[in-house]
């Protein structure tokens, strides 16, 4: 059975799934009723960084305009522009044998895209969710909802942290809302 995480906590994914290597991160969420028929699309990403939570390259941020890593550890599978339907609106897959030594840190972060042009924030947003499962076995490790007034006038989100600690993967569920115009912004946050 999947953990369901509150705000910060955190959990060792290694000791939850032993001899864990792949793993599905999905995001999914729905237009809230009052905001009408009207489309929202969030766009999922993930910024590698360094021991030091540094963005040590551009190219270690992986989103919709850059779908793969170099490594071939991190594989985008492509932008929902509405987040219709059941499920996970969009995946982004983690290979971590082949997470390079040098990246410590995967930082799950969402942010509405042309949010100012829009006029959107995340009170526009219902049943917000990521969740990590494991691919071998198709096992929901941890599932973490973002939903809430807490996050009214907020455009970006950290939902969450994969990282390594004493040679074991753990998670952090961040949930840590952003007033940004888009993901450049939510990166300079680990220049």
């Amino acid at each position: 059975m999947a953990i369901s995480l509150k705000k910060g906590q955190r959990i060792s994914l290694t000791k939850e799934a032993p001899g864990l290597k792949q793993i599905m991160c999905g995001l999914g969420w729905d237009v809230a009723q009052s905001f009408g028929a009207r489309q929202i699309d969030l766009d999922s990403s993930v910024i590698c960084l360094n021991a030091d939570k540094k963005l040590t390259d551009i190219k270690n941020i992986i989103y919709f305009g850059h779908l793969r890593h170099s490594s071939d550890a991190i594989a985008h599978q492509g932008d929902n522009l509405t987040g219709a339907g059941e499920g996970d609106d969009e995946v982004i897959n983690l290979d971590l044998p082949l997470i390079p030594p040098d990246i410590s840190y995967l930082v799950f972060v969402i942010n509405i895209y042309k949010c100012l042009e829009r006029q959107q924030d995340f009170s526009k947003v219902n049943n917000a969710f990521v969740r990590l499962v494991d691919r071998s076995n198709n096992k929901e490790l941890a599932h973490y909802n973002l939903s809430g007034s807490e996050y009214a006038g907020m455009t970006g989100m950290i939902l969450a942290e994969v990282y390594r600690h004493n040679n074991e993967w753990k998670m952090a569920a961040i949930g840590n809302g952003f007033k940004v115009k888009g993901l450049a912004d939510m990166a300079k946050m680990y220049s």
